[in-house]
């Protein structure tokens, strides 16, 4: 059975015969217990084209200290040192638990052992005046064999190895820098001691730099939306120069399958909103299909895109009905006690479990399955050699804006004919349809982005704007629907359908609210100047 435990560290370069300073003067710290030295024995595997290590991953079989066993670190930030560690007891092979982890990564390829280390671990506790611990600081003696693709190459180093306690406040470990800085100690370019031993015993023609995403994609990925940071990553792929349109639909597309590859082991793990970014993904590569077909041949992008609505649909089998529930929840939850006659809260409960289709070993299932795996290659094989077009060589301020202008006017049709239905069921219908031409308009912003700057993040959020009222209503229809059907079983039971009646009737007021806030959205959503903006390539 695998655990997880949440990693924050850091690593520091030291000499051979390095000591620590002396900590217990670092705000917070009562004393520094000597815990004595432990020997460690890890061996790492990958694949022989180490795919893992390619991705910050590692994954090892260690013996000897406190937590022998398998270790698979998995970065949840590369630029604060934070990861996600899933324990597995000792076993001669890799767990099955971890294998799937990592299936995303090495699909059919085989694992083997890459790396071995052997470490003695000088090993201290910080803790506090209760005598709780606050950190371990170690300062490990390293020396690395490599196993596989370096004919036994060796080297050696020594390293100073900060582990914030599990809980701990991250801003001890500024406080212990800032005390080993002053001891002439800085921390280490090597991100893991894997990564050290890969650079240092890899064949001399192989030799570099460890690699490191994009600075910015780093950086902004904490702070700003997540558009933002898919267009961070965009811009680390395309590079500086302006490009072709094909170099930037591209990049967008390979941003896109890299969280695809990168959510599996946290939809596995049913991490919270994992499954919800995982189809996002999945749509924003579909949609580019549609959007950008002047550029990439639709006979050979429509099938990926089909391949990619099946794993959408896949995903979203019990997500649809967990957000469907939570929203009624939250609509019992706001009624007067007064107001909820009959078992309301046992009706709902009953309802959802009956609805449910067993997603967590099915959502795994179809993961681990060779449909999914088949689709991963194909998207891979595709961005390695893409159907390009004639207009895939146009400058993105030509190709781009156009694809955009396109969109927006089947979105404009599209709202324009929801808007002359009466309301009902033809006006919810011509509404659900104009909200996935907003979805698909909302993308393809995002994507021409990085290209065409804040025209196309100011044409993105316009119709994010639209997509929201639509999605709102869409979802009042569906909350509608369920009720009719939660009301209709209440009744069938000899129970009274009043509260269900009540929630029904608010549902078709939120509905109604929607409908009425559509012209307006769209009329500023609809203006000229966000649309001459992209034509012209101003500010708007």
């Amino acid at each position: 059975m695998a655990e997880t435990k949440r990693e924050i560290e850091r690593k520091y370069d030291v000499g051979a015969a390095a000591e620590l300073p002396d900590l217990s003067g670092v705000a917070g710290v009562a004393d520094v217990v000597d815990k004595g030295v432990v020997e460690l024995d890890a061996v790492y595997w990958d694949t022989p084209d180490q795919r893992l290590a390619a991705a910050s991953i590692t994954l090892r079989r260690r013996t000897g200290g406190a937590d022998a066993g398998w270790h698979l670190k998995l970065p949840v930030s590369l630029a604060e040192g934070v990861r996600d560690e899933v324990r597995a007891p000792l076993s001669g092979a890799v767990p099955r638990a971890l294998l799937g982890l990592v299936r995303s990564r090495v699909r059919e390829a085989e694992l083997v052992p890459v790396v071995r280390l052997l470490s003695a671990r000088n090993l201290r506790h910080l803790v506090d005046a209760d005598g709780a611990l606050l950190a371990e600081v170690s300062i490990d003696g390293v020396r690395a064999e490599r196993l596989t693709g370096g004919g036994g190459a060796t080297t050696a180093w020594s390293e100073v190895e900060v582990e914030l306690a599990d809980d701990g406040d991250p801003a001890l470990l500024d406080k212990v820098e800032k005390k080993l800085k002053k001891a002439g100690v800085r921390r280490s370019a090597a991100s893991s001691k894997l990564g050290r031993a890969l650079a240092e015993t890899a064949p001399k023609k192989q030799r570099g730099p460890e690699k490191a995403p994009p600075e910015g994609a780093v950086r902004r990925g904490k702070k700003a939306g997540k558009a933002e940071a898919v267009a961070d990553a965009v811009r680390g792929c395309v590079g500086e120069g302006p490009g072709t349109a094909a170099d930037h639909v591209l990049a967008y597309l390979g941003a896109q399958r890299d969280a695809l590859v990168s959510l599996d082991p946290a939809v596995r793990r049913d991490l919270p909103d994992s499954v919800h970014q995982m189809r996002v993904a999945t749509r924003r590569m579909r949609s580019a299909f549609k959007t950008y077909r002047k550029i990439l041949d639709r006979t050979v992008t429509d099938p990926v895109g089909e391949e990619l609505q099946w794993l959408a649909g896949e995903l979203g089998v019990d997500r649809d009905q967990e957000v469907l529930t939570e929203r009624l929840t939250a609509r019992i939850d706001a009624l007067p006690r007064t107001l909820l006659l009959g078992p309301v809260r046992g009706r709902l409960r009953i309802w959802t479990v009956a609805r449910r289709t067993g997603s967590r070993r099915r959502t795994v299932a179809v993961l681990d399955g060779k449909r999914y795996l088949a689709l991963l290659d194909t998207v891979d094989a595709l961005l390695a050699a893409p159907p390009l077009r004639d207009a895939a060589t146009a400058a993105p301020s030509d190709a781009l804006p156009k694809a955009l202008l396109k969109d927006y006017a089947r979105l404009a049709t599209r709202v324009e004919h929801a808007l002359e239905q009466p309301p009902g069921a033809a006006r919810d219908l011509a509404m659900h349809d104009a909200r996935k031409a907003a979805k698909r308009a909302r993308y393809a912003g995002e994507a021409a982005t990085p290209a065409l700057g804040k025209p196309a993040k100011r044409f993105a959020g316009r119709m994010k704007s639209v997509q929201t009222v639509l999605g709102d209503h869409q979802d009042s229809v569906l909350a509608r629907e369920a009720l009719r059907t939660l009301a209709i079983q209440a009744h069938l039971a000899g129970e009274t359908a009043f509260t269900w009646g009540l929630l029904y009737g608010q549902e078709e007021a939120a509905g109604a609210d929607r409908e009425g806030e559509l012209p307006g959205v769209w009329a500023r959503a609809a203006g000229e100047k966000v649309r001459a903006a992209l034509r012209d390539g101003t500010s708007g």
